[in-house]
């Protein structure tokens, strides 16, 4: 049988690859698979949640390292608190050495991992108002800036998993706190990037992006005075968000009180319309800041938030090429998003 073509038509590609401009990662847009956002809200997995009698972070905690209280409140009635994590993926110690075995590296896993809790048992930021996402941000900042001066520390990672299909073992919400001796490669490749376009060209790629998703609107879900909220051109993920300052600032730790007011209150806007647009998704949360130390000229980076609601699963086509496939685009996702009331 000879070659068999395609009818007009049937089968054409519907799809496009966007570029990460930063990384130089590729993704697939593939709209062609005809997902609209309301076909998002039946695909995350069955809410879990401890009872409080036997949550863990219901329970006295002796060695808590930050309190924080609302203002309305007594101090004894706490709102956020930090604690060492009971089980850390890094520990105390002295700071380890690296050393070789073969054509392999190993050091030891000295840091530092700690879990910040919030008081409502099931309350999600999404749920919640300025005051109380101020102090949870107000307790990243301030547990960021007592870690990064221990000598052992390259990099902290501040992050938070919602739901089971986001990693989470513990249905009351929190987030975590990992200081690490080492810059991970995707760090580094930001970082990489970032300095590359700024020796090219002399601007920071990130502030680029941001006046011109300002001007083109279609991405953007939210801004205020200082911060904004969109979809980002090349998306992982559907409905990825990010929260970038409008002003330059590499450093997450610098960040001024007001700014963090403002901040909080994007970042609580930005939750929201997920949890009420997507119907309360399993997602992660992260920060992307300059390292600690050790990368010099960092001044050309931008910190940042990525939010990544868990609304796919990787297959082998993304597990073997690191090419990620989103069913909806951005500029679909940030208009149903700039949609929802909160």
């Amino acid at each position: 049988m000879g070659n068999t073509r395609i009818s007009n038509g049937e089968g054409k590609s519907r799809s496009e690859l966007r570029q990460n401009v930063v990384s130089g990662d590729w993704v697939v847009i593939a709209t062609g698979r005809a997902k609209r956002p309301h076909d998002f809200l039946t695909k995350r997995g069955t809410r879990f949640s401890q009872e409080k009698r036997t949550c863990p972070f219901e329970k006295s905690i002796s060695n808590r390292i930050l309190i924080f209280s609302k203002s309305r409140i007594k101090k004894r009635d706490w709102w956020v608190q930090v604690v060492p994590n009971k089980f850390p993926a890094f520990g105390r110690g002295v700071c380890a050495v690296f050393s070789h075995r073969g054509p392999y590296q190993e050091t030891g896993g000295v840091g530092f991992h700690e879990v910040i809790i919030t008081r409502d048992h099931l309350r999600s930021i999404g749920e919640m108002n300025d005051e109380e996402v101020e102090l949870i941000v107000r307790a990243y900042q301030e547990r960021y800036i007592a870690l990064k001066d221990d000598p052992c520390v390259e990099y902290i990672s501040i992050f938070h998993n919602h739901g089971r299909l986001a990693g989470a073992s513990i249905s009351h919400p929190h987030s975590q706190i990992i200081a690490i001796p080492v810059i991970s490669p995707d760090i580094r490749r930001s970082v990489e990037g970032s300095r590359r376009y700024f020796h090219e060209h002399k601007k920071c790629v990130h502030c680029v992006m941001i006046r011109y998703e300002r001007a083109a609107k279609k991405r953007i879900i939210y801004e205020n005075d200082r911060f904004v909220v969109f979809a980002p051109y090349a998306s992982k993920s559907a409905f990825e968000t990010r929260i970038f300052p409008k002003f330059h600032s590499a450093r997450f730790e610098d960040m001024a009180e007001r700014d963090r007011r403002l901040f909080a209150h994007a970042f609580r806007i930005a939750m929201g319309k997920i949890f009420r647009g997507l119907r309360d998704p399993d997602y992660n949360f992260f920060l992307h800041t300059a390292p600690v130390r050790s990368l010099t000229d960092i001044d050309h980076y931008h910190w940042h938030f990525e939010i990544l609601p868990k609304t796919a699963i990787w297959a082998g086509f993304e597990i073997g090429t690191g090419i990620e496939i989103s069913v909806i685009s951005p500029e679909a996702a940030a208009k149903f998003l700039r949609g929802i009331k909160v």
